[in-house]
């Protein structure tokens, strides 16, 4: 993708979802003309749903031409905001046993979960967040495991520590702008925590749709 003289910001920022689907339009409408074969469309939009940043998006259309109409990077995406209905937890606990935080919920500006000999998730892919407010979830795993999944485009940073166990730091690292800002704390004893970026489920649906 060529991106234009004013996108909206250095090659390092993270791409989102509608970034993407850009792209892979400019694949699409290349491959009706000729320009690229059916394996390798099917190849760049793998690494186009692949593509973190707007430096590895680049790449994939350079040698295509593109119009004056043609998709370029997008804004920052829109997190929902709380809804009424939506539950909201400030807690998980699980004991010889397991909780999940999962699916559409409004997430506090604080969050604990606990997993003694158990297990916990916290899945913010779905969640709705209070604009501006940065959340803290403090996670700990004593002899137990707590599993973070955040969206690609979410800003977060992981500041536990592990104790005869591991407190996953990978998945460190800023958002989109104007995305909310999750700081991931606790202790992992004889247990583990991880924290991992995964792609929303309606992207890996459109992803599914253009590859089938």
């Amino acid at each position: 993708m060529n991106l234009p003289e004013r996108s909206p910001g250095p090659p390092e920022m993270r791409a989102s979802d509608a970034d993407r689907d850009q792209v892979a339009q400019i694949l699409r409408e290349a491959a009706g003309e000729g320009r690229l074969g059916l394996d390798e469309l099917d190849d760049r939009l793998t690494a186009v749903y692949a593509a973190k940043t707007y430096a590895e998006l680049e790449p994939i259309t350079r040698d295509l031409p593109v119009t004056g109409s043609a998709p370029h990077p997008s804004g920052p995406p829109v997190f929902g905001a709380p809804i009424t209905d939506a539950p909201s937890w400030r807690r998980g606990f699980a004991f010889c046993s397991e909780f999940k935080r999962q699916g559409v919920w409004n997430v506090p500006a604080k969050f604990t979960g606990f997993a003694f000999w158990g297990g916990g998730k916290v899945d913010l892919r779905e969640a709705r967040f209070v604009p501006g407010q940065e959340v803290r979830i403090r996670a700990f795993a004593i002899m137990g495991g707590i599993d973070v999944i955040a969206p690609d485009d979410l800003t977060v940073h992981v500041k536990g520590i592990g104790i005869m166990g591991g407190f996953d730091h990978t998945a460190s690292g800023p958002g989109v702008p104007g995305a909310p800002r999750v700081v991931v704390t606790g202790l992992a004893f004889w247990g583990g925590v991880t924290v991992k970026r995964k792609a929303r489920r309606e992207e890996r649906r459109r992803k599914k749709e253009l590859t089938d």
